[in-house]
């Protein structure tokens, strides 16, 4: 065990890839190497990236890929993605060619606001504490004013602010619940300095609110934060054809595989074990895009996942049905984003995903985003309940497990033929690639 370092965010980035590579791995000049090995070609943008968080040694790539063919609303869209998995795009992209010509993908924004609290601790009387609320108001209101003025001139600002009472969770636990509409901007920043801005009023008014004489220190602020759960932010994407129209290239006739899709999603609608698997899915599609145009993934992912569990029971994310001999597939999912602040506008591989999609505000990215995830999964379950997940994607995974044997040009393109007609896995693969190798 090494002694605990003093002062390493000082050290120089060289000096943080030496401490690193000497002490904790085999090969400390291999390390070394291969961490420079990632740095950019271009010292400037190097240090912006070197800039984005602490302590950086180096880049950690994702694959950028784009799904083509996205009929949005009538207006045709190529969507950014970046992720590693195998499969996801292609799934995204073959749903959007099958639907592009059954309707496209139709959308709408269902609410844009999003979800901050100041969590305070008070143990006097509930009716004195209601009216010291009401009475701060416009206090809270005029001294947030300097932080929401440039927000207000965009359209946004502070929506509303409600006293919660929270007792019967948490002993003298009460929250200030604020809703605020930040545009296009995710709006953390904005939302974080407001709820401190109300923290700071309230304490000051409660110092000479006449309705607490007597009572010392009556609040006690816990903390000032903003939600990721918003489900008065919230988008949803839907699809939709003649049952006739979706018969499959496997044979399957429309009505059969429509009453396998629907029944798929009612199994994710009862039962959490596939639930989180069917919404896994659904993040596939959605998170590439999230990444791929600077925005919070993990904020995202955290507010879905509760949104799946409002009924009290985590249950899929999509919905499907037949009404009036037309099949129905779509999904409603809260996504706080932004197209402005944060990475939007420093990382050139983001403004680059923006610019392919048109410069989109931020409900327009909601759209966008919601379809991904829609088509995913409707790519992920029509493999399920017609040929299987495995054999697409085990056809994607394949030069993946070629290139960790250490494959050449030549044996790709030889075993890439010879798994176009047998069934593609790990064993086979390694076993085949022997056998090419070794003919004897």
């Amino acid at each position: 065990m090494t002694d605990p370092v003093q002062g390493f965010s000082r050290f120089t980035k060289e000096e943080k890839i030496r401490w690193i590579a000497r002490r904790y791995t085999a090969r400390p000049e291999a390390t070394e190497d291969l961490l420079q090995s990632y740095w950019h070609a271009d010292p400037a943008l190097q240090q912006l990236h070197d800039e984005f968080i602490e302590n950086t040694l180096s880049n950690f790539y994702l694959p950028l890929g784009v799904a083509p063919n996205f009929n949005i609303n009538g207006k045709l869209y190529a969507i950014p993605m970046a992720i590693e998995e195998s499969s996801v795009v292609a799934a995204a992209s073959k749903s959007a060619k099958f639907w592009g010509s059954r309707g496209g993908f139709k959308t709408q924004v269902l609410g844009t606001r999003k979800v901050g609290q100041v969590h305070f601790r008070y143990n006097g009387d509930p009716n004195t504490l209601k009216a010291f609320i009401e009475s701060a108001m416009p206090a809270l209101m005029q001294e947030s004013e300097g932080l929401t003025r440039n927000m207000e001139r965009r359209g946004g600002g502070i929506h509303a602010i409600a006293l919660r009472d929270k007792r019967q969770e948490l002993p003298g636990y009460y929250q200030l619940h604020c809703e605020f509409e930040t545009r296009d901007a995710m709006g953390a920043n904005f939302i974080n300095s407001c709820l401190e801005q109300f923290a700071t009023t309230l304490e000051k008014e409660a110092r000479t609110y006449p309705g607490f004489k007597g009572e010392e220190a009556p609040l006690e602020i816990l903390m000032s934060i903003l939600s990721n759960y918003v489900p008065d932010c919230r988008v949803r994407a839907t699809v939709s054809c003649p049952v006739a129209d979706l018969g499959q290239d496997n044979g399957m006739d429309g009505e059969t595989f429509a009453r396998r899709m629907i029944q798929a999603v009612k199994i994710a609608e009862a039962d959490p074990f596939r639930a989180v698997t069917h919404n896994k899915g659904i993040m596939n599609g959605i998170d590439a895009v999230v990444i791929a145009t600077g925005n919070d993934f993990r904020a995202v992912e955290a507010g879905v996942h509760a949104y799946a569990c409002r009924s009290g029971k985590y249950r899929s994310l999509s919905h499907a049905d037949i009404s009036e001999g037309e099949f129905r597939f779509w999904l409603e999912v809260p996504l706080a984003l932004g197209t402005v602040g944060g990475l939007t506008k420093l990382h050139p591989m983001v403004r680059l995903a923006l610019e392919i999609l048109g410069n989109p505000t931020a409900p327009e990215l909601m759209e966008i985003t919601a379809t991904a995830g829609l088509a995913q999964n409707y790519g992920a379950l029509s493999s399920l309940v017609t040929v299987g997940i495995q054999r697409g994607h085990m056809k994607m995974h394949l030069l993946n497990i070629l290139n960790e044997q250490g494959a050449s040009p030549e044996e790709k393109d030889l075993l890439i033929d010879y798994f176009k007609t047998h069934t593609v896995s790990h064993s086979a693969v390694t076993e085949r690639l022997k056998k090419l190798r070794n003919p004897g």
